[in-house]
């Protein structure tokens, strides 16, 4: 496991992280965590270990982040700590955290491992559930029940201590420390119905004396498991994703680097680069780690870091950043920073700290258990106790079957059931409309969020350059400005080209063929088409030239000013026109930022882009908020900062830049066409890439608590009125007491009821919000004349 530094810490009571204090760190993966009072009960048992100046667990990956004084506490204490909290470390060798170096990840393999065993687990419980339901109840059946008791017992037991273990084995750790959570409900309650079950078989006289059918229960035990199984299934398949964001940052990397040593130039890989080596790199290559150029000139494609679409020139003695593309030019730059001093590894180590640092969900059920089950257990032995004090004959039959009733009665099928049903039915819906959610955890944030926070490039752009318009000088025609510039670009590699070219393709120009033709690092290009010398540039190109710009200075400071990208056209030594080159603005941003507004969220743009053209694309879309030219440390900052004023932040972007803000927010929310790092980093991907399903996810989230909601009050307002039913309120009155079976009637009927309830978000419509003005919505690129 590896050592990360952490921000959101639980100081020990007595812990002091003050100047002159040694600090050390260390991660510890935890096994057996099952709810929020397991973490809460780790960080306490770790705050009272000497030397422990801070404890954070986090319950989604599983792992507790230590910080302390190496002088008075080791691995060993710390371990023995947790332990004692009743809970298991899992054997791992740590590494450094910000280390970019493939490390066999043994406990993601320990956690696949499990994951298999539970699935296999719940398909045996079901399995094994159906078989005794058919032997049960089919119509017409040739045995006695009580030989299908006996026929059944085997199975069933085998299922409830096999399959089951799962939930013994934390309910009796957390008996030991005097608390109750959902596995103890989850014991309690199938052990009664196998329990009670058992005892029919074996003494079905006992029962038939007093009236009653030898009936059992031994298919509501193995289906509570199975289901409850296959929930936490569902669960841990979600978790079990959470490491591939740092796995794809670190395939980013470049596999080798090219030194130049004495005129000499030798591949090696990037261990073997240090700081001060002389690298080369060629057009096409990754750039392999951090440095500054030294000879030549390139244009850098920078998007992974900044999200700026447009590549960077490098010229001597400008910085380089590893991992990012080079994509014309050649060019010699000197090692600065290296692994995981590299602005790469302080990406890798940003998003570990923020996946770390993420609170876990408070799971309702589990907060509640703590009391409810105490209640439950009292309330039962009391029944059992005042039947055999004051009850009729036979008082010791009747009290057991009424002490039964009332733990059957209180079984958490429904409880259970509650959150994973819906979470099903939610998540599955909001696939159909591709939107997909990262488990009950992120439902639950998405539907507290109150500001979003925007990402340009790709989220709210098309993350492509594109031409918007055309404008020619006088003299020329527009259509002979785009026919020139898209035959010489055919040529280049550059994405402005690349557009420019397309453009004119589509407007069935630019297919001469040209000679002569050259790229011209950092200004543009020159060549020939059809006997006429053509340059395409910027205004410096035409400047060097002899060629004025001055009669189109009015349209090139236009587009500057809306954060556009104005390339210059001559044609025979003449200004022939202008091309304004920009990353359009996605078709329902506009509407989408609109929507979100009505909703009551605050809503935030913040991007590695230039100023004006930030400006330029939050007027479009109607945010008012804005944050420019940063960095992704930036963006991560001003995440915490929103958050550290008690906003529930949504971060949404698509680029490598954005992955340390999308794990840090509250809730990541991922363009499905962006990068695959992002979509690890974040807890909610839109496949289709179009920002409006933000709007339709946070509404389905919201619609999901709800739901959530009313199953659990539902859970629990069955239990809560027919536990007198079953203690015998109704016996002085009408004679007649709750027989467990009728209890587990009415505990099938609640698990009935909360699936239907859920069942009723298949319905729910994503893109059912008031549609956004559009008046403003950019149009279509255009040519124009001056």
């Amino acid at each position: 496991m590896t050592q990360a530094t952490t921000q959101d810490f639980q100081r020990a009571p007595d812990g002091s992280d003050g100047p002159g204090t040694p600090v050390a760190e260390l991660r510890l993966p935890v096994e057996g965590m099952t709810c929020a009072s397991c973490v809460n009960r780790i960080e306490r048992y770790l705050g009272r270990a000497d030397g422990v100046v801070a404890a954070n667990v986090n319950l989604a990956t599983e792992v507790a982040t230590i910080r302390y004084d190496p002088a008075v506490a080791g691995r060993a204490e710390l371990v023995s700590a947790i332990a004692a909290a009743g809970y298991d470390v899992r054997p791992s060798a740590p590494v450094d955290a910000a280390s970019l170096t493939d490390e066999p990840d043994e406990l993601e393999l320990q956690r696949v491992a499990e994951l298999r065993d539970l699935g296999f687990k719940a398909l045996a419980s079901l399995a094994v559930a159906a078989g005794i339901m058919a032997l049960m109840f089919w119509p017409g059946r040739p045995l006695a029940m009580e030989s299908v008791n006996w026929l059944v017992l085997v199975p069933a037991t085998f299922i409830q201590f096999w399959a089951g273990r799962r939930f013994y084995v934390p309910a009796f750790r957390a008996a030991r420390h005097l608390d109750a959570n959902m596995n103890t409900l989850v014991a309690l309650g199938t052990s009664a119905a196998w329990g009670y079950s058992v005892f029919v078989t074996l003494f079905p006289h006992t029962f038939m004396a007093t009236g009653l059918e030898p009936e059992t229960y031994f298919d509501s035990s193995t289906i509570i498991i199975g289901l409850i199984l296959a929930g936490r299934w569902l669960e841990a398949r979600a978790k079990s994703q959470t490491a591939g964001a740092v796995r794809s940052l670190i395939g980013l990397q470049a596999k080798t680097a090219r030194i130049v040593d004495q005129g000499q130039e030798r591949d090696v890989s990037l261990a073997d680069v240090h700081p001060g080596d002389l690298l080369r790199v060629r057009p096409g290559e990754k750039v392999p780690v951090d440095g500054l150029v030294v000879d030549g000139s390139s244009a850098v494609d920078e998007s992974m870091l900044t999200g700026e679409p447009m590549p960077v020139v490098k010229s001597p003695g400008d910085q380089v950043i590893g991992a990012t593309l080079n994509t014309t030019g050649s060019f010699l730059f000197r090692a600065t920073r290296v692994g995981r001093d590299s602005v790469l590894g302080q990406i890798v180590r940003m998003v570990r700290e923020s996946q770390g640092s993420k609170a876990p969900i408070q799971r309702l059920a589990d907060r509640i258990s703590g009391v409810f089950v105490p209640i439950v257990l009292v309330v039962a032995v009391g029944t059992f106790a005042a039947w055999y004090l004051i009850g009729p004959e036979p008082r010791t039959t009747l009290g057991l079957v009424a002490f039964i009733t009332v733990l059957i009665i209180a079984c958490p099928c429904a409880m259970g059931l509650a959150t994973p049903t819906a979470i099903m039915v939610g998540t599955g819906k909001g696939a159909e409309a591709g939107v997909l959610i990262r488990g009950g955890e992120a439902l639950e944030i998405a539907g507290r969020v109150n500001t979003i926070v925007f990402d340009k490039t790709g989220t709210l752009t098309l993350g492509r350059p594109e031409v918007e318009r055309v404008v020619a000088a006088a003299g020329f025609e527009v259509e002979e400005v785009l026919d020139a510039a898209g035959s010489i670009e055919r040529g280049s590699e550059h994405p402005i080209a690349t557009a420019i070219a397309a453009r004119a393709n589509c407007d069935g120009l630019g297919r001469d063929g040209a000679v002569d033709f050259e790229a011209l690092a950092g200004t543009g290009i020159r060549g020939r088409v059809g006997g006429r010398e053509i340059l395409v540039g910027n205004a410096g190109l035409l400047e060097e030239r002899g060629i004025s710009s001055e009669a189109l200075a009015a349209a090139r400071e236009t587009a500057a000013a809306e954060g556009r990208t104005p390339v210059h056209v001559a044609i025979d030594g003449r200004l022939a026109g202008l091309i304004v080159v920009a990353d359009p603005i996605k078709a329902g941003a506009h509407a989408t930022v609109a929507e979100l507004r009505a909703e009551g969220l605050e809503v935030w743009l913040v991007t590695g882009d230039h100023r004006a053209t930030a400006a330029s694309v939050a007027r479009a879309v109607g945010i008012d908020n804005v944050l420019a030219e940063v960095r992704p440390a930036d963006k991560l900052e001003r995440v915490r900062e929103l958050q550290a004023s008690g906003r529930v932040v949504a971060m949404v972007g698509d680029g490598i830049n954005d992955a340390p803000a999308l794990a840090q927010a509250d809730l990541g929310v991922a363009i499905g066409t962006g990068t695959d790092v992002a979509i690890e980093a974040s807890d909610v991907t839109l496949v289709g890439g179009e920002p409006s399903a933000v709007v339709g996810a946070i509404r389905l989230s919201r619609a999901t608590m709800r739901v959530i909601r009313q199953n659990l009050f539902w859970a629990f307002a069955y239990n809560v009125l027919l536990i007198p039913v079953a203690m015998g309120a109704l016996y002085p009155f009408f004679g007649i007491t709750l027989t467990p079976a009728l209890a587990a009637g009415a505990m099938a009927f609640s698990s009935v009821s909360v699936v239907l309830n859920s069942l009723r978000l298949r319905s729910f419509r994503l893109r059912g919000g008031p549609p956004g003005p559009l008046a403003s919505q950019p149009s279509a690129p255009a040519l124009a004349r001056s």
